[in-house]
């Protein structure tokens, strides 16, 4: 017998005891919590790892195992589902913990624990062992595993493979606010979030300042859009509305002029608001329509009252529902109309709008184009350009007016139309940092 093999009550005598596992599953856990928490705070990534290794697979990883692991023993009577949870958590409390302190690399090795290839799960004489060889199993082939595998991939990874990778960032958020996950796996997966969204704005920050510099190096800064070197012009369109009327502007007079509004006066309003001067107002007619029927159908008995905080988050998250996913499985009828019919920027520009008076919806807009591109994934990339069209526009409008850098427009020659839509050349893109005025 190796050192490896020895029982877990031997290896961890504070973690696994008898009295424990007959007191009830939860304290258990709580010890194995507390264990890992100590662990991982005081020792070396490679001694977390053997220890790690040695709880939940030392013995499993082996044909010819003669005695349950002693982790496992603590819910055999129980079920899967509490072992994975257990499983689940100490695996987030390493993760959050290497984290923080940039020890990244050691994430890949934990997660390579559970490669296939590492483990030898064949079948056992004694049941019992084949029943915990099957949960480990269970767990590397389920969602919860290869949730945990994006912790693990560096940020170029995180992009490559199949198309939805690009949009990594709103499965994080979805992670980061379900309740049914453990408190570091949301902690975890809001550090990744911020992460891979401040990547982005830096890249396409110094890509606008390369693309527009004869003098930059042309590889230096990559484009951090699927759009090609079009998406200068696309930029500088969005940034073109600023000074009065700007979005920012307008939104901020929408919300000074609906205070004390009753919630039917204010579906009105905001509807108004959100369509006020879309491009081909003819065309988007009839969306425009069918958008007012539904909201105007939902919590009618509410309609009287008079408009609070939480009344008016509640309407902008369902404003963002009719035009995304009303049930969070499919899309809505609204997002595939228009998007089929071209007009990607047309919505990003009115969910825009919406988060621009509701900065709380932010989350709420992000959590439901997770479950879209959940819903599109399965198709290919061929068959989803226009989501994907929608996607992009989607990252660049957002960190163009909803995050801590400001662009603006400046203009570098002279022309002929004081309209610069006429001629976008004439115009250069600059950023900055936003200053925080409340400091």
């Amino acid at each position: 017998m190796t050192a490896n093999s020895l029982s877990i009550s031997q290896e961890y005598p504070h973690c696994i005891t008898s009295h424990s596992r007959q007191v009830n599953v939860q304290i258990a856990q709580e010890e194995v919590y507390t264990f890992f928490i100590e662990t991982v705070n005081t020792m070396s990534p490679d001694e977390v790892l053997r220890k790690f290794k040695a709880l939940f697979i030392d013995g499993l990883d082996s044909q010819y195992c003669y005695s349950i692991p002693g982790i496992y023993k603590i819910f055999l009577d129980e079920k899967e589902d509490d072992f994975r949870n257990t499983l689940k958590r100490c695996i987030y409390i390493i993760i959050n913990t290497w984290k923080t302190n940039r020890k990244d690399k050691y994430i890949q090795e934990l997660v390579n624990l559970f490669a296939i290839k590492n483990l030898e799960l064949k079948a056992n004489y004694f049941p019992a062992i084949n029943i915990c060889k099957s949960w480990l199993e269970n767990f590397i082939n389920s969602k919860d595993y290869q949730e945990i595998k994006l912790f693990a991939a560096k940020h170029d990874e995180l992009y490559k493979g199949h198309w939805a990778n690009r949009y990594t960032s709103y499965f994080l958020v979805a992670q980061s606010v379900n309740e049914n996950n453990p408190r570091e796996q949301q902690e975890a997966a809001r550090k990744l979030y911020k992460q891979i969204k401040d990547k982005y704005k830096f890249e396409l920050a110094m890509y606008i300042a390369r693309s527009q510099s004869a003098v930059s190096s042309t590889t230096r800064y990559k484009n951090p859009s699927a759009l090609g070197d079009n998406v200068l012009r696309l930029i500088k369109a969005i940034v073109l509305k600023k000074g009065v009327f700007s979005h920012e502007n307008i939104a901020n007079i929408f919300i000074k002029q609906t205070q004390g509004q009753t919630l039917e006066q204010f579906k009105i309003s905001i509807e108004k608001y959100l369509f006020f001067s879309v491009d081909n107002q003819e065309l988007v007619k009839t969306l425009r329509q069918q958008f007012a029927e539904n909201l105007s159908l939902w919590k009618k008995d509410y309609n009287q009252e008079i408009l609070t905080k939480e009344l008016f988050l509640r309407t902008c998250n369902r404003v963002i529902d009719c035009l995304t996913t009303e049930n969070g499985k499919e899309p809505s009828l609204l997002f595939i109309l228009l998007l089929t019919q071209g007009h990607s920027l047309t919505l990003v520009i009115i969910l825009l709008k919406t988060i621009l008076i509701c900065r709380n919806s932010r989350k709420h807009l992000e959590i439901k184009i997770a479950h879209l591109i959940r819903y599109y994934e399965k198709y290919p990339e061929y068959e989803c350009k226009w989501v994907i069209n929608f996607m992009e526009i989607f990252n660049i409008t957002f960190a163009i007016y909803a995050e801590n850098v400001e662009y603006n427009l400046i203009k570098i020659e002279e022309d002929e139309s004081s309209n610069p839509q006429l001629n976008l050349d004439a115009y250069r893109v600059f950023s900055q940092m936003k200053v925080d005025r409340q400091k």
